[in-house]
């Protein structure tokens, strides 16, 4: 029973650099946003392009599985990045999408 109060702190301390990780991750995903072109295309956040759908709030609607899938197929539309980019790029660039959580205005 001793160990109750010790447990939140062990999960806390051990998730830290996963965290970091994650931050990392939707930074470099938020770089790549920009750097691969997708900004010619997406808006988020007031900022980009308007050819393709605004990318805000991305994070709430879609899935990590949906999102993956239109960046390395592409559309009738979109082009596909999956010959463009690396996976761990793909896997941040999602990390940054799925972070778009802006609620939607009517």
């Amino acid at each position: 029973m001793r160990w109750r109060p010790v447990a939140p702190a062990l999960v806390a301390i051990f998730s830290l650099p996963l965290l970091a990780s994650s931050r990392e991750q939707r930074a470099h995903g938020a770089a790549l946003f920009a750097s691969s072109g997708c900004q010619h295309c997406h808006m988020i956040n007031g900022a980009g392009g308007h050819r393709g759908p605004n990318l805000s709030s991305i994070g709430r609607t879609a899935k990590k599985s949906a999102m993956r899938d239109q960046i390395v197929n592409g559309s009738q539309i979109m082009p596909a990045f999956g010959d463009v980019l690396e996976p761990q790029e793909i896997d941040d660039l999602i990390a940054y999408l799925h972070s778009c959580r802006a609620k939607k205005r009517d």
